[in-house]
C-alpha cells in the first residue's frame, strides 16, 4: 500500500474468459501526472498451457517500432564472425558474366553478409570514416560450392548471391580456405529462407539452367514480389536460357546436316575450288603436275641455301621461326608467286625449315617404305666396299622422283659438309638432321632407337660416298 502523499491508484480487473482461455487486463493510472496522454498500458494474456506471449500493440508508435525492430536486424547478427585476407575475383554481376579480375581484399565476415574492404581492417574503418564504402554480400539465400573449373588456380569456392552475383575467393594455403568455406557455408544455412529475406532463395538460381515453362509459372507469382531490378534479371537470365537451349539445338541440327551434305575432298578439287597442295603430297605427285622429276620449290631453297648459307653457323641444325616457316609453307600450297630472296625470308634458317618440313611431311618418305628393310640390311655389312656397292644398286632401282630428288639433295648437302670449317656442319651432324626425315619405318615398332642409328648412318654414307653412289647415274 501506497501512503496518501503518492498519486491515487484505481485499478480495475476485468475477467473474463473466451473458449477456455483466461484473460486478466490490469490498467494503472496516475491520476496526479500531468502526462495523462503518455498513460501506460499493460496486458497480459495466459494460454492453457502457461504460456506469456507478448501481445500486438495497436498504438502507431509501438507498431513503428516493431516493424524497425523487423528490418534492421538485431546487434548479434552484425557481430563478426571472421575476417581476413583472400584473393577475390567477380565473375557475375546482376547475372551478367564480367571479367574476371583476381585481387586481395580483406574480407569481414559476419552472421549475415560479407564485406570486401581493399585494405585491413584499422585502414578500412578510417576509410570507412571518410565516406568509403566497402562492397557487400548479402549471405540470405545465397549458395556456395567448390569452382575447380572457374579457375586455373588451385583451393577457389564460388559464391552465388539471389541477385545473380558471383563471387571466386581463393587461397593457396589448404586449412585458410577450409576454414573460410565452412565458416561461410555455416552462415548461409543458419539464415531463414523466408520472406523476410531482401531476395527469393536458392532455387531461382537453379532455374537459370531450365528452359521448363512450367518452372516459369511456377514462380510468377513470387517474381512479381520482388524489387524491380531483381524481378528484371531473373526474368532475363529465364528468357536467356531458354534460347540459349534452343539456339545449341538449331547449331547441332545445322552442323549434321552440314556435315552429311558436304561435298567429297575430289568434288572440291575437279570443281577448282581446293588446289592440289606441294607441301603434304605424295613425290610422284608433285613432280607428275610439275611435269618435273625434282620438285620446284626443292630447287628453289637449294639454290637459295647455296646463294647465302653455305657458311651459316648450324645450318640445318638451326631451327628458324616457326611462324614465318608456317607463312612461306602457305604461300607455296597456295601457288603463288614465291621469290626467297625478298626480305621477308632473309633468315636463312626459315629456308632450310622449310625444306626439312616440305621432306617430313611427304606421305611416304623420300626412301619409299618398300626400301627401308634392303636400305638397313645394306648398312649392316661388314665390308664398306659391298656397303657402298649395295645401296648403289639400291639407289638405280629408286622411282626417278625420288632418285633425282635425292641426287639433289645430297649433292647439295655435300657442298655444306665442303664448309664445315666456318657452318660447323659435319657428315655426322646432317645425318642426325636428315636420317630419320628420309627414311623410317611405315611401321614403328619397338626398334625405333635401333633404326634410328641405321637412319643417321645411311645417311652419313650417302654423304661421304656420293660421288661413288651417284656419279654413274644419268643426269
Amino acid at each position: 500500500m501506497q501512503k496518501s502523499t503518492t498519486s491515487n491508484t484505481s485499478v480495475e480487473m476485468l475477467n473474463s474468459t473466451h473458449q477456455g482461455t483466461g484473460a486478466v487486463q490490469m490498467r494503472i493510472k496516475n491520476a496526479n501526472s500531468h502526462h495523462d496522454r503518455l498513460s501506460q498500458s499493460k496486458s497480459m494474456i495466459l494460454t492453457d498451457v502457461g504460456k506469456v506471449t507478448e501481445p500486438i500493440s495497436r498504438h502507431r508508435r509501438n507498431h513503428s517500432q516493431h516493424v524497425l525492430k523487423e528490418v534492421i536486424p538485431p546487434l548479434e547478427q552484425l557481430m563478426v564472425e571472421k575476417e581476413g585476407y583472400l584473393q577475390k575475383a567477380k565473375i557475375a554481376d546482376g547475372g551478367k558474366k564480367i571479367r574476371k579480375n583476381w585481387s586481395s581484399s580483406w574480407i569481414v565476415l559476419s552472421s549475415r553478409k560479407l564485406e570486401f574492404y581493399k585494405e585491413s581492417k584499422q585502414q578500412a574503418l578510417s576509410n570507412a570514416k571518410s565516406g568509403h564504402k566497402p562492397e557487400s554480400v548479402d549471405l540470405c539465400g545465397a549458395h556456395i560450392e567448390w569452382a575447380k573449373e572457374k579457375s586455373s588456380r588451385k583451393n577457389v569456392f564460388q559464391i552465388t548471391t539471389v541477385s545473380g552475383n558471383e563471387f571466386l575467393l581463393q587461397s593457396d594455403i589448404d586449412f585458410i580456405i577450409l576454414d573460410w568455406f565452412h565458416a561461410i557455408k555455416n552462415a548461409i544455412d543458419r539464415l531463414p529462407r523466408d520472406p523476410s529475406c531482401p531476395s527469393r532463395n536458392l532455387e531461382l538460381f537453379k532455374m537459370q539452367r531450365s528452359s521448363s515453362t512450367e518452372l516459369l509459372s511456377h514462380y510468377d507469382s513470387d517474381v512479381k514480389d520482388q524489387k524491380p531490378e531483381h524481378r528484371k534479371s531473373l526474368m532475363f537470365r529465364l528468357h536467356h536460357s531458354a534460347s540459349d537451349t534452343s539456339d545449341k539445338n538449331r547449331v547441332k541440327s545445322r552442323l549434321k546436316k552440314f556435315i552429311t551434305r558436304r561435298p567429297s575432298l575430289k568434288t572440291l578439287q575437279e570443281k577448282g575450288l581446293i588446289k592440289d597442295q606441294i607441301f603434304g603430297s605424295h613425290l610422284h605427285t608433285v613432280c607428275e603436275r610439275e611435269n618435273s622429276t625434282v620438285p620446284w620449290f626443292v630447287k628453289q631453297c637449294i639454290e637459295a641455301v647455296e646463294k647465302r648459307g653455305l657458311d651459316a653457323d648450324g645450318i640445318y641444325r638451326v631451327s628458324g621461326n616457326l611462324a614465318t616457316i608456317q607463312k612461306l609453307r602457305f604461300i607455296v600450297n597456295q601457288e603463288e608467286k614465291l621469290n626467297l630472296d625478298d626480305s621477308q625470308w632473309e633468315d636463312i634458317h626459315v629456308v632450310t625449315g622449310a625444306l626439312k618440313m616440305f621432306f617430313r611431311e611427304l606421305p611416304e618418305p623420300l626412301f619409299p617404305y618398300s626400301f627401308f628393310e634392303p636400305f638397313v640390311e645394306a648398312i649392316k655389312k661388314p665390308d664398306n666396299n659391298t656397303r657402298i656397292e649395295t645401296i648403289k644398286s639400291l639407289v638405280q632401282k629408286l622411282p626417278p622422283p625420288n632418285r633425282d630428288t635425292m641426287k639433289a639433295l645430297f649433292g647439295h648437302l655435300t657442298k655444306i659438309v665442303a664448309k664445315a670449317s666456318k657452318n660447323l656442319m659435319s657428315t655426322q651432324s646432317l645425318g642426325i638432321v636428315f636420317g630419320p626425315t628420309l627414311l623410317r619405318a611405315e611401321n614403328e615398332s619397338g626398334n625405333m632407337a635401333v633404326h634410328m642409328v641405321y637412319q643417321n648412318q645411311i645417311a652419313e654414307l650417302m654423304l661421304s660416298e656420293y660421288s661413288k653412289i651417284f656419279d654413274s647415274e644419268e643426269d
